[in-house]
């Protein structure tokens, strides 16, 4: 059921000229959904802590939908499923529903206006993905949606482009095969041997928590890859991505970050922590699921977030504290 204040005649009547949404797998198919509904409009790729620190501010307005990423109070609609985003009542723009992924919110909410048949394929693995409801066996396949989702960040161009071609109707497999995708696969398959001697190198794990250091490398990992190396000798991992000195809104370069990510290959039912305890302890913007969130790491005096530029040792100490947090959860 969608928690909304948004009657079916009044989603009839929406006007949407912009879309904002995430640059993942389910960002891109829910963007794909909403251009089946409004197809003129004007799409860009976003991050919930560039939004948060107001670098689209100028995009958004009464028009714009946003997709996966976290309310604006100026925005037409806002399409989303984490549960930190989740509103504290219904009404409004805000359609938030508990559901595996914010591309099946969106099916949910237009599926009365436009066919969306043709994409059952594509939200039947999105929800997977997204929901950690994948094997170890499928995640380590040939499956199309899969290395779609894993191609997808290799760059705007890919992302923008897989969804279009979700949105003309084509299958993950046609999509797969089709000369942008095909080779953004190629690339990911070949990154994906250099990633895997990273995280086989720089993998820890404490108290079973897998943690990897992937900060000033360039590369980034989800939670997928890092623990289906550790196999069942880790019931969550923690992954540090991004780099020092760096910006949201800085062309090269990301935030000095980290996401935390439940085992589900070994749990596959939730985890046994919530994950968004450790995400948002000193990020205020931190956050998304329990079992699947992230936050910017930040510059700490003891245990107090301080403003000045975060460093190595800041990176170490958010570290320590977290695994701290993590070790009360018996």
């Amino acid at each position: 059921m969608v928690a909304s204040g948004i009657a079916m005649a009044d989603v009839d009547g929406l006007e949407i000229t912009r879309i904002l949404t995430d640059s993942d797998l389910d960002g891109v198919l829910s963007g794909a959904i909403l251009l089946r509904r409004w197809p003129e409009a004007e799409v860009v790729f976003g991050h919930p802590g560039a939004l948060k620190n107001g670098l689209y501010d100028d995009f958004i307005n009464g028009e714009t939908a946003i997709c996966d990423l976290p309310y604006h109070s100026n925005c037409g609609l806002s399409i989303d499923h984490h549960l930190s985003n989740k509103p504290d009542s219904e009404g409004g723009v805000r359609v938030w529903e508990s559901a595996p992924s914010a591309a099946r919110v969106a099916a949910n909410l237009l599926g009365h206006i436009i066919d969306l048949e043709d994409l059952s394929e594509a939200l039947k693995w999105t929800d997977r993905l997204d929901g950690g409801r994948v094997t170890r066996e499928e995640y380590l396949s040939e499956e199309p949606m899969v290395w779609i989702g894993r191609s997808i960040g290799v760059g705007e161009e890919v992302a923008r482009t897989a969804m279009h071609l979700f949105s003309s109707g084509l299958t993950p497999y046609e999509i797969s095969e089709t000369n942008v995708i095909k080779d953004a696969i190629a690339q990911r398959k070949r990154e994906n041997e250099i990633l895997k001697i990273e995280i086989q190198e720089r993998l820890e794990i404490v108290d079973r928590l897998a943690i990897v250091r992937m900060h000033g490398l360039g590369m980034r990992s989800n939670g997928y890859a890092v623990t289906a190396f550790a196999g069942d000798a880790c019931d969550a991992c923690l992954i540090t991505h991004g780099d020092l000195g760096v910006s949201f809104g800085e062309e090269d370069g990301y935030p000095v970050s980290a996401s935390f990510y439940t085992n589900s290959f070994l749990h596959k039912d939730g985890g046994i922590f919530n994950l968004t305890t450790l995400a948002c302890r000193f990020d205020p913007d931190g956050g998304g699921h329990k079992d699947a969130c992230g936050c910017r790491i930040k510059a700490l005096e003891g245990s107090s977030v301080v403003d000045r530029d975060v460093t190595v040792e800041d990176i170490e100490s958010n570290i320590e504290k977290w695994i701290d947090l993590w070790s009360k959860r018996i």
